[in-house]
């Protein structure tokens, strides 16, 4: 069988997407079928544990870093060479999904384990990575596991963060869960090249019927905590004109945010996730409202612009209504254009498989976007169904999750420098 005719086995994928699936699974009244597998949790634990048991099923050599990333590699016929990478994350948000993340790891475990079926030899191992607390559900900032292993973050500061929801030290729960492991980060030797297969998360590929994406880039990323502090009174004893309600200016601001992005236009999107009152009670008027702002774009200068502009929001809504407003950054990355070679070789790969592409910028965050900085890097997107994502509905076909591995497998042959096959 020579190099170029290699395939993935499909049903062997799936069935592992199926069984990583099923931990942390939740379910909904329409039949749906998720994830909630937030970073370093008992379930992220149980996930990380299963996916380790694959990687030492195919005999790879696996480490564990300070902040919980794992890296397992099959041996290349030069042991001085650098490995080329692929891989992505496994935890997930609270409503998550079962391919977000979990396609591009377990693509590549699907990968490794074609080419031992067929006995390719490679001249770069080739290593399988998932990446701690990429969605940055639990932890601020996302990428986190990524970022720190191209040395972006100390690992100091990293494990010292604490969790949004309940205020754990990620260091403690890395510890608790059984993922601190001993390997130094940030990495000592980047990847030769890294390669993330992922679902798009957005429906512009199945819009458009395209199969593959070629990802030219991530766009920039600003994530913002906002702290409203107002006048806590009774709802209805209080004169409207004497109030100072924070619960009005997290509205304006959820409002105003939308109105920036709405008027930039072009690639500009915002959004407000996340938005609790004090004392959230029916009958008073909140005294804190805390929110959180995500603003992205695929243009630095128009990313800072939006950023600009609603600083200019945040200080009129609180001279306006005589509240204070404090901003805290939660995360901010620039927008990273991906190396032109590694794009043109995903196209090209895609299009000599058969398979209809477009190239396209990631509108998410990805672990790749990191790796960008150490290494040429490049991304493979297939369709989402409705463009569904972050939610317990997210679904990719079987057809699309194959078309997808393929191309993997076929980019890693020719970035790994394949040189024998046995003919089966």
């Amino acid at each position: 069988m020579s190099h170029a005719t290699l395939r993935i086995d499909g049903d062997r994928l799936w069935a592992r997407l199926e069984a990583l699936g099923e931990v942390g699974a939740v379910h909904g009244a329409a039949g749906e079928r998720g994830c909630a597998r937030l970073a370093l949790t008992d379930a992220d634990r149980e996930g990380r544990d299963l996916v380790l048991s694959w990687m030492h099923d195919l005999g790879l050599s696996v480490v564990v870093d300070a902040v919980g990333n794992v890296v397992g590699t099959r041996a290349g016929t030069n042991p001085q060479a650098a490995a080329v990478m692929v891989g992505s994350h496994i935890d997930t948000v609270r409503t998550g999904g079962r391919f977000d993340g979990n396609l591009g790891v377990l693509g590549g475990l699907e990968v490794i384990e074609t080419l031992e079926q067929h006995g390719v030899a490679t001249v770069h191992p080739i290593s399988v990575a998932y990446f701690t607390n990429e969605e940055g559900a639990r932890f601020q900032p996302d990428m986190l596991g990524s970022l720190v292993y191209v040395g972006g973050m100390a690992v100091e500061a990293a494990l010292d963060v604490r969790a949004a929801d309940d205020g754990a030290r990620l260091g403690d729960e890395l510890a608790r869960i059984g993922y601190a492991g001993p390997t130094p980060c940030p990495t000592a030797t980047a990847p030769h090249a890294y390669f993330e297969l992922h679902i798009e998360q957005g429906p512009v590929l199945e819009d458009q019927g395209f199969t593959i994406g070629a990802v030219t880039g991530v766009q920039g990323i600003s994530w913002t905590e906002v702290t409203v502090t107002g006048q806590s009174a009774h709802a209805g004893t209080t004169p409207m004109r004497l109030r100072h309600d924070p619960g009005f200016v997290a509205a304006a601001i959820t409002t105003g945010v939308r109105a920036i992005a709405t008027a930039m236009a072009g690639t500009q999107v915002a959004t407000v996730g996340r938005c609790e009152f004090h004392p959230n009670l029916v009958n008073v008027v909140p005294a804190t409202v805390t929110l959180t702002v995500d603003l992205r774009n695929t243009d630095e200068g128009l990313l800072q612009q939006a950023e600009e502009v609603f600083a200019a929001l945040c200080e009129q809504l609180a001279g306006e209504e005589g509240v204070t407003i404090a901003r805290r950054t939660l995360a901010r990355f620039q927008p990273v254009e991906f190396d032109e070679s590694m794009i043109g070789l995903v196209e090209s790969t895609a299009r000599a498989l058969g398979h209809t592409t477009m190239r396209m910028p990631s509108g998410a965050g990805h672990d790749a976007q990191m790796l960008a900085r150490v290494c040429p890097t490049g991304m493979i997107f297939v369709p989402s169904v409705d463009g569904l994502s972050h939610n317990i509905a997210e679904y990719t076909t079987p057809a699309d999750v194959v078309a997808g591995a393929d191309v993997l497998l076929q980019v890693v042959l020719a970035a790994a420098g394949a040189h024998s096959a046995a003919v089966h």
